[in-house]
């Protein structure tokens, strides 16, 4: 934990609509993280990007301050100018050592979450990790800190009620989405065929919506989800000409740019000119502003829902102690785990170190002794001389961790 870093940008600084602007598009994440990792000589790193947070988690042993995280974010969003970057950085959180290990816990149990008890972040935070992994941006550290991070979690789902009668953004937005009565031959336009529209769609199929169009960058993508639900599929060009009309548009993608324009918008209404409802759960949001200026629009965005998550955490407030309590039951047990793997690693050598005497005595300092043997007695002393080397390998583990243990 010594050298664990967390730069974090979230919710609880920062309006969401502004943290969109530091999301960075999948399609390059993994070569802007592996610059920045090679510019800053940082062993490992990953990027976390969710609904409410924008957090990079590494291994370093330099000091990251808020100088360090200026040029860090610098180099990795470009398209920040110098007043927005400042701005940013004045409402940077930044934690390092175990205070670092406290943070990734408390988030992947969600008690760092817009609405505690939500158990996508934990779904988030695997994949997050585990598309820097197959990029080769961590290593044996991240490893086990994740495997701490997912123990963690599960221990907290499954031994306290925080997760109870879950209320994720993904339901309150449904819960909104509900209270505006659609009818549920409802036309909806699916853009995005992610985890997020995945989970509201099993929503609105659950209550008898049928009718659904999928749009998405990979049209693949768009046919999974589409066959799931029934309905049609395109790629994102296809809004463009779309005439088929609509009531409600439910967006969540990785665009940094609205996708949703004056334009693309009064084309799809193709002439109708009631009030529609657009469901933009996308940090930063699909939907330009004009939109909302120049058209009658019920409008449902993650931000809207804070007041809700609000009252979430009052209700599940009495709970966080008991989470609070594996969390730092598991903090004590990983830094074992960190000891143990620190004298693995330390002791690699021996068995080479052991090798290396063995064959010196062999056939130097004892050389002339040996040859003299008949095949019998080096035979026995072959055996001998490999039940030691195994034991002068095994023992000084056994002991170093034993000592361990017992100053614990």
């Amino acid at each position: 934990m010594k050298y664990l870093k967390v730069i974090a940008f979230t919710h609880k600084q920062i309006e969401l609509k502004e943290l969109g602007r530091l999301v960075v598009c999948q399609e390059n994440l993994a070569d802007k993280l592996a610059q920045v990792k090679a510019q800053f000589n940082i062993p490992e790193i990953f990027y976390l990007a969710t609904c409410n947070r924008v957090e990079f988690v590494m291994t370093t042993p330099q000091a990251v301050d808020k100088d360090f995280a200026k040029k860090f974010i610098e180099a990795f969003n470009t398209e920040l100018c110098h007043d927005s970057l400042s701005t940013f950085m004045d409402s940077a959180s930044i934690y390092e050592d175990q205070e670092a290990m406290v943070h990734l816990l408390r988030t992947s149990c969600s008690l760092e979450s817009l609405v505690v008890g939500e158990k996508e972040i934990l779904a988030q935070l695997r994949k997050a990790y585990e598309h820097c992994k197959d990029a080769g941006l961590t290593g044996d550290a991240m490893r086990m800190i994740m495997n701490c991070v997912v123990k963690t979690a599960k221990e907290v789902y499954t031994h306290t009620n925080i997760s109870k009668n879950p209320i994720s953004v993904v339901s309150l937005a449904y819960r909104k989405l509900k209270d505006l009565n659609l009818c549920s031959n409802a036309r909806i336009l699916i853009i995005g065929a992610g985890e997020t529209n995945r989970n509201l769609s099993k929503y609105l199929q659950k209550h008898k919506f049928s009718n659904f169009t999928v749009f998405n960058r990979t049209v693949a993508n768009a046919e999974v989800l589409a066959k799931d639900l029934n309905g049609e599929a395109f790629d994102l060009e296809a809004l463009k000409t779309y005439n088929k009309g609509f009531d409600a548009i439910i967006t969540c993608t990785s665009a940094v740019e609205p996708i949703i324009t004056p334009e693309i918008y009064k084309s799809l209404l193709n002439g109708e000119t009631g009030r529609k409802t657009i469901v933009d759960l996308a940090i930063p949001n699909d939907t330009a502003p004009e939109v909302l200026e120049q058209f009658p629009v019920n409008f449902i965005e993650v931000h809207s829902l804070n007041e809700v998550a609000k009252k979430n955490l009052q209700e599940r407030y009495h709970e966080l102690v008991h989470a609070e309590a594996i969390i730092e039951q598991n903090i004590a047990e990983f830094i074992m785990q960190l000891k143990q793997r620190r004298i693995e690693l330390a002791m690699r050598k021996v068995p080479e170190k052991i090798k290396e005497i063995r064959n010196t005595a062999i056939n130097s300092v004892f050389a002339d002794e040996v040859q003299a043997m008949d095949e019998q007695s080096r035979e026995i002393l072959e055996k001998v001389i490999n039940y030691m080397e195994k034991k002068y390998i095994s023992v000084p583990m056994i002991m170093a961790k034993d000592i361990l243990i017992n100053e614990n």
